[in-house]
């Protein structure tokens, strides 16, 4: 059997992608808490636009990190 299609391969593959969707979601909790105004709020109810680009390039930033970690 190839190793790709091992079970153990796909539980690895599952419990990686969350522990990269919680660090993802600390990594916005943290930064969140760092800056003066909450991001959430600028973000939802202001529709702050470039705020928006700036999570965003953040967001991809982390996602990458952590990507390049787990991998």
């Amino acid at each position: 059997m190839a190793e790709y299609l091992k079970l153990s391969s796909l539980v690895g593959s599952i419990v990686y992608s969350i522990l990269g969707l919680v660090v993802m979601i600390g990594a916005f909790i943290a930064v969140d808490k760092l800056t003066p105004y909450d991001l959430w709020r600028e973000l939802v109810e202001q529709r702050n636009q470039a705020l928006a680009t700036v999570v965003a390039a953040f967001t991809l930033a982390i996602a990458i990190i952590v990507a390049a970690a787990i991998h």
